[in-house]
């Protein structure tokens, strides 16, 4: 089968691949752009680990075909830090121990963030609520619950 040539937009930065048509964006996103931030936890979008922003709306980059990229804004856990400073997400997610193993985290940390750029003073019921599509299996959810809400008090304090 021919390969798709892909153009798009990754974390601000316009990028080209060719691709299976049949391929996922998460399989594009780690083996022809080398951003492996993403996990493929189930592969049926039942996990969260995959998630990214296409075009500022959350989605599992499992459940989307690479070839769906062409001319699309992507944003992955990649582009969430500036440089070599943290968000302040990153940031709160290490002070409150949020993390363990790192599979779930990039999901959460792009899912978190898109969240607050919709919402900057969420309820923790809405980032529960905004979350149920992420599953961790080491640290349970209370300490990302903490970590988001205290990003969400600290950045609106901050604006």
């Amino acid at each position: 089968m021919s390969k798709v040539h892909v153009t798009t937009t990754v974390n601000g930065d316009e990028m080209e691949f060719l691709c299976d048509p049949r391929e996922t964006l998460l399989d594009s996103l780690r083996d022809k752009l080398n951003l492996t931030g993403a996990k493929e936890g189930c592969g049926t979008g039942d996990c969260g680990a995959c998630s990214v922003t296409l075009n500022g709306r959350l989605v599992c980059s499992c459940l989307v075909l690479g070839v769906e990229a062409e001319g699309q804004e992507i944003g992955t856990v990649e582009g969430i830090a500036d440089g070599d400073e943290l968000h302040p997400l990153q940031k709160k997610f290490i002070e409150h121990a949020a993390l363990q193993c790192g599979v779930c985290t990039p999901g959460i940390l792009v899912a978190t963030k898109s969240l607050l750029e919709k919402n900057p003073n969420p309820t923790e019921t809405e980032v529960r609520y905004w979350l149920a599509g992420n599953l961790c299996r080491c640290t349970g959810y209370d300490k990302i619950i903490r970590a988001v809400m205290d990003t969400a008090a600290d950045m609106r304090e901050a604006s």
